[in-house]
């Protein structure tokens, strides 16, 4: 039994039923070659790519990707939202609180435990955000020099 071929980008594109264009495909690949861009690192990939691209477009095409699920947002507290392209899974953050560095922490102990609330007042939970926060190997370092 052979695998089947990896999807192109322009294939999940027109699979979430979104237009494929230029800028939109470097955006998708930006975002999944990058570790927890903000939106002007996502641009500045993008026009490396394709040329010019505005920073409303970015942030159209952003909004339309993380709408049909092919990118993920995430905002720490007290810092500008930043998207990755690890969805689908139960997956959480690690924040430095001098830096600003964010890492994926996998979920500790089976598929999702932490989406058994102990209360969900009703609510069909499909989702749980947890950020950890502390600090990067770098800036514990430079703290105890």
């Amino acid at each position: 039994m052979t695998a089947s071929p990896t999807p192109t980008t322009a294939e999940e594109l027109r699979g979430a039923g979104l237009r494929v264009t230029a800028a939109r495909v470097a955006l998708l690949e930006t975002v999944r070659d990058g570790d927890h861009l903000g939106v002007e690192a996502i641009a500045s990939g993008v026009r490396d790519r394709v040329g010019h691209i505005s920073l409303q477009a970015v942030y159209e095409a952003l909004h339309a990707l993380t709408a049909a699920g092919l990118v993920r947002r995430i905002e720490p507290a007290g810092h500008p939202a930043r998207y990755e392209g690890r969805v689908g899974d139960n997956h959480h953050h690690i924040v430095c609180r001098s830096c600003g560095a964010v890492a994926d922490v996998d979920c500790a102990v089976g598929d999702a435990p932490c989406l058994t609330a102990a209360d969900d007042h009703g609510f069909a939970i499909d989702e749980a955000e947890v950020v950890y926060w502390g600090l990067c190997p770098d800036c514990s370092t430079g703290r105890s020099s």
